[in-house]
């Protein structure tokens, strides 16, 4: 009997990592001539669905924790992307533009993410 305890323990255990993922969603400003980095601490991947709500290009970069950057895009005004990051990987979003710029973020996976601006 208590083989078949631990038996259906373990599977509903095993069936609880294929529920929904949290998910996280904000409409996020990025002054202009700034950028904005999700996810600059250890954590597991995530997947970002971006949307460019701005009248100016964006452009993302994937920027590994322990340093470095990679995989640009750039995304147009209205443009909507989806991004998946890594695990210990960030996302920067960039604003070159003189004025403010708003981005819609979608974040499922792992929501445990820090969030801040950076100077480019």
């Amino acid at each position: 009997m208590n083989k078949y305890v631990a038996l259906v323990a373990c599977l509903f255990l095993t069936a609880c990592q294929y529920l929904p993922f949290p998910q996280l969603t904000s409409t996020t400003t990025i002054g202009g001539n700034n950028a904005f980095l999700l996810g600059n601490n250890p954590h597991g991947s995530f997947t970002v669905s971006l949307k460019n709500l701005a009248d100016t290009d964006i452009k993302i970069w994937r920027c590994p924790i322990d340093g470095g950057q990679h995989s640009p895009v750039q995304v147009k005004p209205n443009e909507e992307i989806s991004v998946r990051v890594e695990k210990n990987t960030a996302l920067r979003i960039e604003n070159s533009s003189a004025k403010a710029v708003d981005v819609l973020l979608k974040v499922k996976g792992d929501t445990g993410l820090s969030m801040g601006y950076q100077k480019p």
